[in-house]
């Protein structure tokens, strides 16, 4: 089951089943996660600047897992620090950012810049709904090339990150028991 606004920045829809052929095993059809999975911090610095923004936000129950994937759009790779909280904050503020479940993956994308520094409209992302263990990614804001979204679970369980190419994406794999 697929959920959240899955749309390009020229408002184009994207299906899911659409951007992850690369995780796709041998013509069966059945999707595999991504990577290996653990429940640690996880980070990577961009190599060069990047200028990116998050389009839109998409999240899908599979077999074994489920998958939230951060459409780009722009210039250069992503970096990101992704960890587990029970109590995550807005970057910048500090200010507590409630959500349900009962823990969060803070998820914080390097690289990124305002729409209006692209020439794109804002994609006003906000809260899309959750599937499986995901109970919702909430949009939390961009601040000194560093956009932030929360990721409400209801159980933490180990997840992997990938980036992957045609589209541009971050994709995040959160196994399941």
């Amino acid at each position: 089951m697929e959920s959240g606004g899955a749309k390009n920045v020229g408002g184009e829809e994207r299906s899911l089943v659409g951007t992850i052929t690369a995780a796709t095993l041998g013509g069966t059809g059945k999707v595999a996660p991504l990577g290996e999975g653990d429940v640690a911090l996880k980070t990577a610095r961009p190599a060069a600047p990047s200028l990116l923004v998050v389009e839109s936000v998409r999240v899908a129950a599979h077999e074994g897992f489920d998958r939230i994937v951060f459409d780009l759009a722009g210039d250069g790779e992503p970096g990101w620090f992704i960890d587990y909280t029970t109590a995550p904050t807005q970057q910048g503020s500090g200010n507590p950012v409630e959500f349900p479940g009962s823990v969060a993956l803070n998820v914080n994308i390097d690289g990124t810049a305002y729409p209006f520094e692209l020439g794109i409209e804002d994609p006003r992302i906000g809260t899309v709904a959750g599937s499986g263990n995901v109970t919702q990614v909430q949009a939390v804001g961009t601040f000194e090339g560093r956009s932030q979204f929360i990721i409400g679970l209801k159980e933490k369980l180990p997840y992997s990150v990938a980036v992957l190419h045609d589209p541009h994406r971050l994709v995040i794999d959160v196994r399941h028991r």
